[in-house]
């Protein structure tokens, strides 16, 4: 008899053992799941934030090949004559249309002259020694103009800057 006690007793700490197993590997798989519900969560945030980047900025590759045709233009009424009133105005036009297309798109023009030198969106391409009553760091020229598509630079613009 003193065998089937001890059987019995053998019996219920496997059982122990096998249900301590079983609530381990339970523990262990809810665990997995929260980790995969977390990461499917993560995933379609990361989705979502995606596709409103690429909407907000996806005029981006087309305004970048649109702004040097507004380079040309610009260029084209600065060395005009007079002698063709009429084309003039026709480049004056075509040049604000295609400036207000890119402003309804959130392009912007960046204002740099008289304002403090910003590396993130200029590029200095020289620099000239500060005259008396000349603040260091200030952009006195602008050569090229520089773009912005909502915070994001298109195109640093090219400056002179001010320097010691």
């Amino acid at each position: 008899m003193p065998d089937d006690e001890s059987e019995a007793v053998e019996d219920t700490e496997e059982a122990e053992d096998g249900m301590a197993v079983l609530e381990a590997k339970v523990a262990e798989l809810q665990k997995e799941l929260q980790y995969s519900q977390a990461e499917i969560a993560n995933a379609r945030q990361r989705g979502q934030r995606d596709r409103s980047e690429a909407i907000r900025f996806g005029a981006a590759g087309l305004a970048s090949k649109i702004i040097p045709a507004i380079d040309s233009l610009e260029k084209a009424l600065a060395n005009e004559n007079g002698d063709n009133e009429a084309i003039s105005n026709g480049v004056r036009m075509t040049l604000d249309s295609l400036k207000s297309a890119l402003e309804s798109e959130g392009v912007t023009i960046l204002q740099t002259t008289g304002e403090a030198f910003d590396p993130s969106r200029m590029e200095a391409i020289a620099t000239v020694p500060a005259s008396e009553g000349q603040e260091v760091g200030l952009v006195i020229e602008e050569i090229e103009s520089g773009y912005m598509l909502h915070d994001r630079v298109l195109r640093p613009a090219k400056v002179i800057v001010v320097s010691d």
